[in-house]
This record gives C-alpha cells, sequence and structure tokens, in this order.
C-alpha cells in the first residue's frame, strides 16, 4: 500500500476523521487487521485561521508547503490537504514536492458525477463559498454551483468556525444549516456538497431531502483507492482483484 500525507490539524476535529475513515476504508477493502499507511503533519490551526482572516494566503501556502515537504522526506507517495478552504493554495503545495497532491474538489466533483448528478449547491467557509479557487474547480469537472444567499453564508460559516470547528455541535445549528439546504434545494440544488470537513460532524444525509456529499469521506474514500492502485502483499505478489481476507482490492 502506498503512504498517504496528510497535512492536517484545520482543524484536528476533522483531521481525527480523516485518520479514521482511511483505516475503516482500508481494512473494508483488505479485511483482517489492515490498516492504513499514512503520515500526518498537524499545523497549528489558530496560526493558520489569523492568516486567513488577513488575507496572507501566500504565506498560509507557505506552511502548509513545508509540511508537504516534510511528509515526502516522511515517505509519503501522495498528499492531501485535509480541508477546503486551504485548497486555495493547493497550487503551492503541489509545486513544493514531487508526489502527487490529490486534490479535495477533483475526488468531491468525481463523486457526484458518479451519482448522476449535475447541479449541486456547496456549503463551506465563506472563503469557498465566495471564491472561484474550489466552485470553479467543480465547475471545470462539469458541475453547476450554487450557494446560499448572504446571510446564510454568514451563519454556515460562524457555525464552523465558533462551533464545529471547537468541537461543539448545537441542535439549532443543525436546523439553521437544514434550511439553507432547503432553500438550495429550493433554487435548484439536486445534491449538496459539504465543502467544509468539519460540516460532517453535523449534517448526514438524514438532514437533508437530497444527497449530501462528505467531502472528508470522499477525498479518505478516494485517497485510500489511488494507496491501493497497485498494492502488493509481503511476498511481492500484486493484489489487485482479491484482497485479504477475500475482500475486493
Amino acid at each position: 500500500m502506498k503512504t498517504i500525507g496528510l497535512i492536517g490539524g484545520m482543524s484536528w476535529e476533522s483531521t481525527a476523521e480523516y485518520y479514521r475513515l482511511l483505516n475503516e476504508f482500508t481494512r473494508d477493502r483488505l479485511g483482517g487487521l489492515h490498516s492504513a499507511r499514512c503520515v500526518l503533519y498537524s499545523v497549528d490551526f489558530a496560526e493558520i485561521e489569523e492568516l486567513q482572516v488577513q488575507g496572507c494566503w501566500a504565506e498560509a501556502g507557505e506552511v502548509l508547503a513545508a509540511a508537504a515537504e516534510s511528509l515526502e522526506a516522511a515517505g509519503a507517495d501522495m498528499v492531501l490537504i485535509c480541508t477546503n478552504t486551504m485548497h486555495k493554495v493547493a497550487d503551492q503545495v503541489e509545486a513544493a514536492v514531487s508526489i502527487p497532491l490529490l486534490h479535495l474538489a477533483d475526488a468531491t466533483a468525481e463523486a457526484v458525477r458518479a451519482s448522476g448528478l449535475h447541479r449541486v449547491g456547496l456549503l463551506g467557509t465563506a472563503f469557498t463559498m465566495e471564491q472561484d479557487f474550489y466552485r470553479g474547480r467543480l465547475e471545470a469537472g462539469g458541475l453547476a454551483v450554487g450557494v446560499p444567499d448572504a446571510d446564510g453564508r454568514a451563519e454556515v460559516h460562524r457555525v464552523i468556525y465558533e462551533e464545529l470547528c471547537l468541537g461543539v455541535v448545537r441542535e439549532e445549528s443543525r436546523a439553521a444549516y437544514q434550511k439553507v439546504i432547503e432553500d438550495l434545494v429550493a433554487n435548484g440544488a439536486e445534491g449538496v456538497i459539504l465543502g467544509c470537513t468539519e460540516i460532517e460532524l453535523l449534517i448526514g444525509p438524514e438532514d437533508s431531502p437530497v444527497p449530501v456529499f462528505p467531502t472528508a469521506r470522499l477525498h479518505a474514500r478516494a485517497a485510500v483507492e489511488a494507496a491501493l492502485s497497485e498494492w502488493r502483499g509481503s511476498a511481492g505478489h500484486s493484489r489487485r482483484g482479491k484482497g485479504a481476507g477475500g475482500h475486493p482490492s
């Protein structure tokens, strides 16, 4: 199995979910006691958030690029940025290393297309919902993307930073998100992208009248698929087709 490099800590609440998902998907694919080969570089989110607020994206990109270099030096075969918002500096991170960066928006767009949907609503931080670095990538992937109105965007953003990133999950906030989702559906959304990895701590399929696309889960699944694309056992034999325990690999 290839080694997955994770740039995490933004926030650690969702990075912990990444670790759990990577190992669950690996176990499901290979069976038995298999777990994911991965390396984690966890940054201090307080420093990154301050750079976000100040608009110092190049400086934030330098922090993440250095993290990616450390992951490559530690033996990672690919890099994941475990947050949607910081894909604003994905090009800067990708340029710092010789290993591939698995872009979260690409994994998400692929999952939406595979479901047969085209028009989606996007929830995330204000940066993700309002700027082109993420929406434009989804649109380039063949999707029509809508976002909440100004009040909806402000509330979605507030809940992420003031609650979810701190591990706080409130029923009132779930209800507010459900209202935002209903408005997106009323405006033609066939599905909703949970375009901030923390949102999956609050919203699940049961909270939406249309399919939701949990980006951390989709990103982790795509990473395991890439890592197992040519998995080899200890004897050096290719394990394509059937993995340990009889699970597809």
